[in-house]
């Protein structure tokens, strides 16, 4: 349901979601559609800032898209902001909310199935996690949580590429060997460092991580959390 290029970086508040883009090369090129009340993005750049104030808007921003070579990639920061916004926007005032509610999901499905399927850039969405108890099953499974239908689904189901961003202690690192996996000087002090986790271990199996088969070895785990080096490794994987 999503293109190639299309990822999903996933994780709690301050887990380094945002500050992961500061290496894409080429910034003039990203659009970056800030969901999240105009907050600042935390570090210098060059993209293309645009505030969302009404979801409806990135319909027309991803059409604008297109219609730009110099653009190479979309940012959604976040999903989970954008789709709070079409609630606050459209069904909390509307005098039918059986069928906001119907249309909060339809928002969601032609994003995905129309909009980002048919574009011809990187998609990357950014979204809060949460830890939820499965009452049935008695664990603690964290994922994306949504409104609704959406919720039953599964807003992770549309990614093929869904990555979990997480502030992790450096003792929980000393096993992990690979040139993606580098400790600053800084992080040293700290005791601690920022990553994406790119598969599922036995501590995290009711997490929602996952990517296409051979993407990312045993090794890499754990990388820098640096969007780039996902983007580079989707466009070998997917041209070899």
């Amino acid at each position: 349901m999503s293109n190639n290029k299309s990822v999903l970086l996933a994780g709690k508040s301050s887990a380094g979601k945002t500050a992961s883009l500061r290496n894409l090369k080429n910034s003039k090129g990203v659009m970056y559609l800030n969901c999240e009340a105009g907050k600042d993005l935390p570090f210098a750049n060059n993209f293309k800032v645009l505030k969302i104030k009404d979801p409806l808007k990135v319909y027309q921003y991803f059409d604008a898209a297109e219609e730009h070579k110099q653009c190479h990639t979309i940012v959604v920061d976040t999903l989970t902001y954008l789709m709070d916004m079409f609630e606050s926007n459209y069904v909390l005032t509307a005098a039918n909310t059986m069928k906001a509610w119907s249309d909060y999901a339809q928002y969601f499905k032609k994003l995905m199935q129309y909009y980002v399927v048919k574009s011809t850039k990187n998609i990357i969405f950014l979204a809060h996690t949460m830890d939820i108890l499965n009452e049935s099953e008695m664990v603690m499974e964290t994922f994306i949580k949504v409104k609704g239908a959406l919720m039953n689904q599964g807003i992770e189901s549309y990614f093929n590429n869904v990555i979990a961003c997480k502030k992790v202690a450096l003792s929980d690192l000393v096993d992990c060997k690979s040139s993606l996996l580098n400790i600053t000087p800084e992080e040293e002090a700290l005791g601690f460092k920022y990553v994406y986790q790119t598969r599922l271990t036995k501590k995290t199996v009711n997490e929602r991580i996952r990517g296409p088969l051979g993407l990312w070895p045993v090794e890499e785990i754990f990388i820098d959390n640096d969007l780039q080096l996902v983007l580079d490794k989707l466009q070998t994987y997917y041209t070899e």
